[in-house]
């Protein structure tokens, strides 16, 4: 009562920045009868006259009410559509670096066109992202006359085109393009050899769309260019031959690694652990099947690797499921986007995990995969001056975004009240239960053709529910990862008289499920059609809607509850947009996973003693309790994983800006000539040192060892046997001098001899070249480093310290190395037998000679 009270009397911070961007909306208000008496070539104008006002040092907040006014103004003419109050407070709220959180329905495609107009005033160019090419081509294209109209251009980036057209598209004032490409354009930019192939500008301006999808969902997976490595598909193979002769150990010994099974399962982690008998039989059957030898121990240096391929082969065989995790297509295993029922095309899982389950489905196994470069999407969006975003459902992640984004969510009023019926859930105690009280809330509707939305969580169960409904001729639409390419067609059906929709997943689709079934394009947009045409459409398309509502509206179906209640929220939300009649209810089992995982065995055995008949409805406050308490747990522990991947990754990130700084100042700089006699100086100073101040030596003796090393490493013939009983030559600088200028000299006969362009050509090739392959070799380390050092929590160590202190060391001795190879290449190089192959040091960490220094 007293927070209550508090809250009303202080208000909210949300509240407070909303009353003064009203304030703002009713600014513009009063300037829209200035604005509709303006002619097209007078509107059309203002871009250039806002565009000369910043050079003058104007900000863009003070010329935002004009420029919304403008766009308002604008749409009204070439769409036929005016934004609503709440359309242009969404706006303000994107250009305050916030998250607009807007219902369904609300107009976010057309909301996006506010703050994009305004900061594409700068000329650095708006970059919109969405969740997929279809959306990218579809609001590009949708806007593109509005943008044009105001003097802008629209690029669209999507996957496959070629970097000219890409290039192009980037040079545009507003770029329409999906969270992937953009990630992977970052990548590639930063791995070409000429400046001029780069297709992105700085990074200036993200908005982002379904921003929780992109920024939450999918921050887990990275973004990863990687090259083929070696083919260990046979060995994928005969492991998962033998796979299926470990037995699960017992629930009541799922916590003793010495107990009678082979492996127990952790559902929360997602992952398997082999117990001490099991560890026994994996080295038998290696054994048996002559993998290794008798002699030879599981755990030796040589066949530790092993070990890791029986986890992953489990793993494949035991929790990962065909139409639920993955679906195979063309003989090639396609994950699916647990979050949106999505294809996702180009991604595979990591560390042999995607071979296994190629072995497992009996398919073409890849090559496993060396990483070349790779960042997540959360250091990505961060490296952009201002990102904002929207979507229907931010608030329950508001913590997140705020502390890993700085981004504050906002949530905007709807512009018509909403009215939806949000019916409490309903539980059965098994899953046939379930599904056939599922089937029966379908009928009902179907006989009063209320259109129906049905919900699902994987793949599998869409199928389960399709096929009941095609046994009792109930005829509907199934919308999963795998009829992807109809889905627009699908989602405009779903809001028709009578229509029934079974869909994978409805988070991040993009499209709007009308009452009545969309509008064509062509009526909603007032295009290419006469007005008598459009009301005569018009009129026919609102008889269709008004008789939907006559009906009840869209009723919304969910067969099981998300992990994350931004889910459901997204799933229920497809009904009753703008104000329109509706109703949601979501029907659960105890052989719900989210319940088997987080039910207690307590209240289980409580619900079993009722001795509750089949097919009765369950409703105990127990219940409803611990799913919204099993929710929130999800969602913090996959909070947590984010939060301790950004921790990692911010590590590695830092070292990446350093390496992509040095890179392209390589790139873009035509002499590194000056660069290079510092490294040789530098490195040479090293060995000289090292050899001089060397303990192990014989008096006066290093210089003979010295001379073998430069002569062998560098090319150069060094006689300085003279000054071996010369104390102040010895161990004084001179030496240092001496052996640095003969080395000099024998550089520049080089140069002489292939010319200085060339041999500026060769500086920046060789170091660009040591440069990527010592990278590339580094983030395989440092993958590596990351797989094992939680096992230094048992020395009582911090990980993540000890993370940061090995990443250090590690990138140290790698910037080393790199100096000592780019020496030892150029000096080395036989001008007269000069080829590629010389220049690409193929001799990539061979520094026995180098680690005995440092």
């Amino acid at each position: 009562m007293l927070i209550k009270m508090l809250s009303q009397i202080f208000n909210t911070d949300s509240n407070r920045k909303l009353k003064y961007m009203q304030k703002i909306v009713d600014k513009i208000n009063e300037m829209e009868s200035n604005f509709q008496k303006m002619s097209d070539v007078v509107l059309k104008k203002q871009t250039e006259k806002f565009k000369i006002l910043l050079n003058k040092g104007y900000r863009l907040d003070d010329l935002l009410p004009q420029a919304f006014a403008t766009v308002r103004e604008a749409s009204k003419r070439v769409f036929g559509m005016r934004h609503f109050d709440v359309q242009i407070l969404g706006g303000i709220v994107l250009n305050k670096r916030c998250i607009a959180e807007m219902r369904t329905g609300e107009g976010k495609t057309l909301t996006a066109t506010l703050p994009s107009y305004l900061h594409a005033l700068k000329g650095k160019g708006v970059h919109i992202v969405t969740m997929n090419d279809y959306l990218a081509e579809r609001d590009a294209k949708k806007n593109k006359p509005l943008f044009n109209f105001l003097g802008l251009t629209v690029g669209i980036n999507i996957s496959g085109m070629s970097i000219v057209l890409k290039r192009k598209s980037y040079l545009s004032d507003i770029t329409y393009g999906t969270n992937n490409e953009y990630g992977f354009d970052y990548l590639r930019d930063n791995m070409v050899f000429n400046s001029s192939d780069k297709v992105q500008r700085s990074l200036y301006y993200a908005l982002i769309d379904e921003v929780d999808s992109i920024l939450i969902d999918e921050a887990r997976t990275p973004l990863i260019i990687s090259g083929p490595s070696e083919d260990n598909s046979i060995v994928y193979m005969k492991i998962n031959s033998i796979i299926s002769q470990f037995i699960l150990q017992d629930t009541t010994d799922i916590n003793n690694i010495s107990g009678n099974g082979d492996y127990y399962i952790d559902r929360k982690q997602k992952q398997v652990f082999f117990t001490e008998k099991g560890l026994i039989k994996i080295e038998n059957l290696l054994v048996h099947y002559k993998i290794i030898n008798d002699s030879n121990s599981l755990y030796s240096v040589n066949n530790i690797a092993l070990m890791n391929h029986f986890i992953v082969a489990l793993r494949a065989n035991i929790l990962f499921h065909k139409d639920v995790d993955y679906i195979v297509k063309d003989r090639k295993v396609l994950l699916i986007d647990e979050h949106t029922g999505r294809i996702m095309y180009g991604r595979r899982l990591s560390d042999g995990l995607h071979q296994a389950i190629e072995a497992k489905e009996g398919v073409d196994i890849n090559n496993e995969n060396q990483t070349l470069a790779s960042i997540t999407f959360q250091n990505y969006f961060r490296l952009y001056k201002k990102i904002s975003g929207m979507t229907g459902t931010a608030i329950t992640e508001s913590f997140e975004f705020r502390s890993i984004y700085n981004l504050d969510t906002i949530v905007i009023p709807t512009n018509c009240p909403m009215v939806r019926k949000d019916l409490s859930d309903v539980v059965f105690m098994t899953e046939k239960e379930k599904i056939n009280s599922v089937v029966n809330d379908i009928k009902k509707c179907v006989l009063k053709k209320q259109p129906i939305l049905v919900g699902t969580a994987s793949i599998e169960k869409s199928e389960v529910i399709s096929k009941k409904l095609t046994q009792l001729n109930i005829k509907h639409n199934v919308l999963n990862a795998k009829f992807h390419e109809k889905e627009a067609k699908i989602i405009s059906e779903a809001g028709k008289l009578g229509a029934v929709t079974i869909a994978t997943n409805m988070a991040g689709r993009g499209t709007d499920i009308v009452l009545g079934g969309s509008i064509d394009d062509k009526v909603y947009n007032n295009f290419n059609v006469d007005s008598n045409q459009f009301h005569v459409l018009k009129k026919r398309w609102i008889k269709k809607h008004k008789t939907v509502l006559s009906v009840g509206g869209l009723h919304v179906i969910g067969t099981e509850r998300h992990e994350s209640r931004r889910i459901d929220n997204q799933l229920r939300g497809r009904s009753g947009r703008q104000g329109d009649l509706g109703s949601s209810r979501f029907y659960l089992s105890m052989e719900d996973s989210l319940m088997k995982m987080f039910l207690s065995d307590r209240i289980l055995s409580m619900i079993k003693k009722f001795n509750i008949k089949p097919g009765t409805e369950i409703t105990h406050p127990f219940i409803t309790k611990s799913i919204a308490h099993a929710q929130k747990k999800i969602e913090n522990y996959n909070f947590d994983i984010r939060r301790q991947l950004l921790e990692y990754d911010d590590v590695i990130n830092e070292q990446r800006r350093v390496i992509f700084i040095e890179r392209n100042t390589i790139i873009n700089t035509i002499d590194i000539s000056s660069t290079i006699k510092y490294i040789l100086k530098d490195i040479l100073n090293v060995i000289i040192d090292s050899y001089k101040f060397n303990k192990n030596f014989k008096k006066n003796c290093y210089l003979l060892d010295l001379e073998k090393h430069i002569n062998r490493d560098f090319n150069v013939k060094l006689v300085y046997s003279r000054y071996l009983f010369n104390k102040d030559v010895l161990y004084s600088n001179k030496i240092n001098d001496l052996i640095i200028k003969q080395i000099r000299l024998n550089y520049s006969k080089k140069e002489n001899l292939i010319g200085f362009d060339n041999m500026r050509k060769l500086e920046r090739s060789v170091m660009l070249h040591t440069l990527d392959l010592f990278w590339q070799e580094h983030l395989l380390m440092m993958d590596n480093l990351r797989q094992g050092i939680h096992l230094r929590s048992y020395a009582r160590k911090d990980p993540r310290q000890e993370y940061k202190k090995e990443a250090f060391n590690l990138f140290s001795s790698m910037l080393a190395y790199l100096k000592y190879e780019v020496s030892v290449i150029l000096s080395s190089l036989n001008i007269n037998k000069l080829s590629k192959e010389n220049t690409t040091g193929d001799s990539l960490y061979n520094f026995k000679n180098w680690q005995q220094v440092i």
